[in-house]
Formats: structure tokens, C-alpha cells, sequence
């Protein structure tokens, strides 16, 4: 049978708008995770089915889908009635196919009410009547009396929130700079308001010298909703590690394993760069356990300038031997005497 949205709700099946409103006010204030700290889990998974049963009953479009074929008709392929060609994709030359994806619910409580956390201050910045008290203390009865049927005091749209997603970049991305192509699935409205999903692809730049953390911004990427902006798609830049060169800043930093004998007689470095290069660096000094040798800017590119670098620093992990003759520390004494 699925799952049942009027039970979850506590409402019939004759509920009007009004009825699901004041179910879903005062559902969601009850299991909102940030209110049931000590049982996030349940809160979560309660708080999730109560969106998403809103989002159904408040939608007559949705609803109507839901009371006919159920939630398995609902997710599943079903073309929903009195559907209109322009709303829905074909696919081949068969029937009009309807796809319900459940939206967040910090989301929809977001969209609700006006502000995105129980625990901030009201969006819109008017704050609730007689004052701009932190909405943590508000969860009497008495909370949406600001509030004309959950709706937000500033009636201009409000934009929804950032979504931000992981972009995985490899060091050597990061180093030359590349291209990547994003393929995203959202909403848009028609003209009657109605939504139906759309597919597009992003291009996103690296530039050389990007670092962890780095955001690139597509203005008003998210799901269009009537009376909402839509919300702001952010990508942000992750590093993958590297299986020889860590990062610290602008610089570059490697580490490699030498004999003692090599440490205290010269050694010479082979490394390929991260665009492919051979570099030798000659060592003519000592190398002690805390030794560390800078080349010059053969880091990562600066991203205000390009031109310049960061420095490459390598370490060195020294190999002591295990065990030495007597004949052996004998003579390295000897050496080494002062």
C-alpha cells in the first residue's frame, strides 16, 4: 500500500489547505531534529515524512496522483490525469510520464516559515513582533503568532538556500587547471506554474592554483518554485590526496626515504613535477633528520598571479641500520672523531 500521508499528517482525506497548514505547523515544530536533540535519529526520519507528506497533500497536482495510484504510483511511472503535453517529458512515442522526487525538508520548513533554522532568527529580517528574541526560546504555543497561516511577514520571494555540492580535484588538476562537465537534474516552472524536471550541463573552470575549499557559484541553479527564488548552486573544491606530494599553502612537500650513508656523504633527488617534468636537485650537505631542502618556485602556481609559485620542500625520512659489526662502529668512529 505505501505510506500513508493523511495518517502521517493526522488529517482526513477531505482535509483542506487550512487543515494541512495547521497539521503540518504543528508537526514539524514538534519532531524538527534541532528540538529533539537527545533523539536525532527518529526526529530525522519523522521530520522527513511529514515534509514529504505535505509537499503531496499541499500539491493538487500530487495529490491527485497520490489518491489514485498511491506512493508506488506517486515515485513510480504514471501518467498523471489531465496531464498537458508541455509538462511532462515523452519518452519514445509513449504516454506522458510523471516523476515525483521528494524535496528537502529543511526546504520545505524553510519555505514554510521563512527562516531555515528553529534555532536562528527570522528571515526577512523582521524578526517577531515586539522584538528580535533568538528563536530557540519560541517554541510555545504561541510561536506562528507572528505568522498568517505559516506564511513568512515579508511577502516578497525568498530565496531558497545555497545547495552545495563536493567537486573532487586531483593535485594535478589543481596544479595545470582543467575543465570539468557537470550534468544536473532540477525543476523549472512553466508558465501555469507547474513544475516538471529538466536536465542541463555545467562547465565549471579550474583555474591553476585553486585550493580546497574554493566555491564556484551558479546563481539560481535549484528547483524553481512559485514564490521562491530558486536557490544558488555552489560547487565546492576538494583535493584528492596524492600519492607522493601533500600540499601546505603554495608549497609543495615530498618525502623521501635515504640511507644514512647517503645522508651524510650526498644525495641526489629525482622526482617528476606534477606537469610532468623531471627535476634533479643535487644535495652537497649533511642531511639530518630535520633537513629540508627548498627549491624555488616549483610549487603551486599563485592563483592571483599564475606566473609565480609556491616553493617545493622536501624532507627526508632517514634509514638507519639495523644492526652495525663491531668491526664497523669501530671505523665510524674513526670517521667521525672530532
Amino acid at each position: 500500500m505505501g505510506v500513508d500521508y493523511y495518517k502521517i499528517l493526522q488529517v482526513d482525506k477531505s482535509a483542506k489547505d487550512d487543515d494541512l497548514k495547521k497539521a503540518y505547523r504543528k508537526l514539524a515544530m514538534k519532531w524538527h531534529p534541532d528540538k529533539n536533540p537527545n533523539n536525532k535519529k527518529e526526529a530525522e526520519a519523522k521530520f522527513k515524512q511529514i515534509s514529504e507528506a505535505y509537499e503531496v497533500l499541499s500539491d493538487p497536482q500530487k495529490r491527485a496522483v497520490y489518491d489514485q495510484y498511491g506512493e508506488e504510483g506517486l515515485k513510480g511511472q504514471v501518467p498523471p490525469p489531465d496531464a498537458g503535453g508541455a509538462t511532462f517529458f515523452h519518452t519514445g512515442d509513449g504516454p506522458n510520464v510523471f516523476r515525483f522526487n521528494p524535496r528537502d525538508a529543511n526546504d520545505i520548513f524553510s519555505e514554510f516559515f521563512g527562516f531555515s533554522s528553529p534555532f536562528g532568527r527570522m528571515g526577512g529580517g523582521g524578526g517577531m513582533r515586539g522584538g528580535s528574541s533568538p528563536f530557540g526560546s519560541m517554541f510555545g504555543d504561541d510561536i506562528f503568532s507572528s505568522f498568517g497561516e505559516g506564511r513568512p511577514m515579508n511577502q516578497g520571494p525568498r530565496k531558497a538556500a545555497p545547495i552545495e555540492n563536493t567537486l573532487p580535484c586531483s593535485l594535478e588538476e589543481l596544479y595545470k587547471g582543467t575543465t570539468k562537465k557537470m550534468k544536473i537534474s532540477r525543476e523549472i516552472a512553466d508558465a501555469s506554474g507547474k513544475t516538471l524536471p529538466v536536465e542541463e550541463i555545467l562547465t565549471i573552470n579550474i583555474k591553476p592554483g585553486w585550493k580546497k575549499g574554493t566555491k564556484i557559484t551558479f546563481p539560481e541553479k535549484g528547483n524553481e518554485r512559485p514564490d521562491l527564488i530558486p536557490a544558488d548552486l555552489v560547487f565546492v573544491i576538494d583535493e584528492k590526496p596524492h600519492s607522493i606530494y601533500t600540499r601546505e599553502g603554495n608549497d609543495l612537500v615530498v618525502t623521501q626515504k635515504i640511507p644514512l650513508a647517503e645522508a651524510l656523504t650526498g644525495y641526489t633527488v629525482h622526482i617528476t613535477t606534477l606537469d610532468g617534468r623531471s627535476l634533479t636537485v643535487p644535495i652537497t650537505n649533511v642531511i639530518h633528520p630535520n633537513y629540508e631542502e627548498v627549491v624555488p618556485r616549483e610549487g603551486m602556481p599563485i592563483p592571483k598571479d599564475p606566473s609565480k609559485r609556491g616553493n617545493l620542500r622536501i624532507k627526508f625520512n632517514i634509514i638507519f641500520p639495523r644492526r652495525l659489526t663491531a668491526e664497523q662502529k669501530s671505523g665510524i668512529k674513526k670517521l667521525l672523531a672530532p
